[in-house]
């Protein structure tokens, strides 16, 4: 099955566009949106959609395989071999509902877009340090 992820590339961010693919191929593995088998959409693809050179979709798709996500199969394209994601609990339930409500008090609030990340990075940091 072809996959529905779509990438959104974010030239102001700072962090490399074939970092930011396999980000959100990571995501998209983490939240059950990409499954084992799952074919990517091809680099020609991700050009026409992202603007983004072929080539640096291929280095992410290298990346991607090198981590034991995905695998090319010459010919065929480029599949899911393995998901990121857990079963899903209760308490993810639970915790995703809350999670909606607080977004929809801080959008109420008046908070944009961009407070918000940089509210949920600032407690991210704070809660789940790197290294």
């Amino acid at each position: 099955m072809v996959s529905a992820v779509e990438f959104r590339i974010d030239r102001r961010s700072g962090v490399a566009t074939y970092l930011q693919i396999v980000q959100q191929v990571q995501q998209a593995l983490r939240l059950g949106i990409l499954v084992e088998g799952d074919r990517l959409p091809t680099a020609a693809q991700v050009a026409a959609t992202t603007k983004v050179n072929p080539n640096t979709t291929l280095k992410a798709y290298r990346e991607l395989e090198r981590e034991g996500l995905v695998e090319p199969r010459p010919g065929l394209g480029t599949f899911v071999s393995r998901t990121l994601a857990r079963p899903t609990t209760a308490a993810d339930a639970l915790l995703r509902e809350e999670l909606r409500a607080w977004m929809e008090r801080a959008r109420t609030e008046g908070l944009a877009r961009e407070d918000v990340q940089a509210l949920m990075n600032s407690l991210l940091e704070e809660r789940y340090p790197k290294g």
